[in-house]
């Protein structure tokens, strides 16, 4: 009796110590359910109003509901014959600039990271501490410096003044410093190097493939900053054919709030636009998911 009483006891403690924490546990789900939905009635406000059209949008009734007839075939058909199909245009530019600037910002950060944590050389505290007052800089201030050394390269109105200021990410540069610092061992390295592979092979056989999580992440970062950016290729374009997304949007909400070029049925162009923006990001987001993840994993078994 007294082992079965042994066993039993940790058992009803540990229920008790689970019954204990429960009504904390409930408050902590009610808080993150209330963010979540907080954060989904943008959205879903966006998903039900890119289904009305212009009546239906400004009648006031059913703000967050379906209201008479589903129009997204006919509101998405106006908004890719809209203007010649400019829409589709600035759809091209932003999928152009999003992964020529993070994939370029990427391979940067991963080699200035790779060489801030594995090489001594003259300097690099000072170009590293250079790097993190970088990061406290708001890009904003930084778009009119630009903008006059672009000009006296004559690269604005062109692609290369949105990708090539996209490329330098010092936060980026910052993240892989501090992970390739612990998870790429130095012994590692230095293994390979005794084995006879160069620095070049030893970084790409043995480095990189440590380094999926991280480089994922950043690119990730790096795609989503350059989708979303405004002020810079609003300085730097005024041919309305090289606008991404964001600039060319802003332009129609101008026409719109002026009542020029449309009014109302404007207004539901812009909605539904702003609808198709987000998509590539969640497909960027849930296909790189598996790696980002799956790499994650790794390291925490390491």
């Amino acid at each position: 009796m007294t082992a079965v009483s042994s066993r039993v006891r940790p058992g009803v403690a540990a229920r008790g110590s689970r019954a204990r924490r429960h009504p904390r546990n409930v408050v902590a789900h009610l808080f993150l359910g209330a963010l979540i939905v907080y954060f989904l009635i943008p959205l879903w406000w966006l998903v039900v109003a890119s289904s009305k059209d212009p009546v239906a949008l400004f009648s006031g009734s059913g703000a967050l509901w379906f209201s008479g007839a589903i129009n997204y075939v006919a509101n998405l058909q106006d908004l890719f014959t809209y203007n010649g199909g400019i829409y589709l245009r600035w759809l091209g530019n932003s999928v152009l600039y999003a992964v020529a600037g993070g994939a370029g910002a990427t391979v940067i950060a991963v080699l200035a990271g790779y060489g801030f944590a594995k090489f001594r050389f003259p300097g690099r505290n000072f170009m590293f501490a250079v790097v993190l007052g970088s990061v406290m800089v708001p890009l904003t201030a930084l778009v009119i410096p630009t903008f006059i050394m672009f000009s006296d390269l004559h690269l604005t109105d062109t692609i290369w003044a949105v990708i090539l200021p996209s490329l330098l990410s010092p936060f980026a540069v910052y993240l892989m410093r501090v992970y390739i610092a612990d998870a790429v061992p130095t012994e590692l390295l230095d293994a390979a190097r005794v084995d006879g592979a160069g620095e070049i092979r030893t970084f790409v056989s043995v480095a990189l493939p440590l380094l999926r999580p991280i480089i994922v992440t950043v690119l990730l970062l790096g795609v989503v900053a350059t989708w979303n950016n405004y002020f810079l290729p609003l300085a730097m374009l005024s041919d309305s054919d090289l606008f991404p997304i964001p600039v060319g949007i802003g332009l129609w909400e101008g026409l719109a709030a002026n009542n020029n070029g449309g009014g109302h049925s404007l207004w539901s162009l812009i909605i539904v636009g702003s609808l198709i923006s987000v998509i590539p990001l969640v497909i960027a987001f849930l296909s790189l998911q598996k790696y980002w993840q799956g790499g994650l994993s790794i390291g925490s078994l390491k």
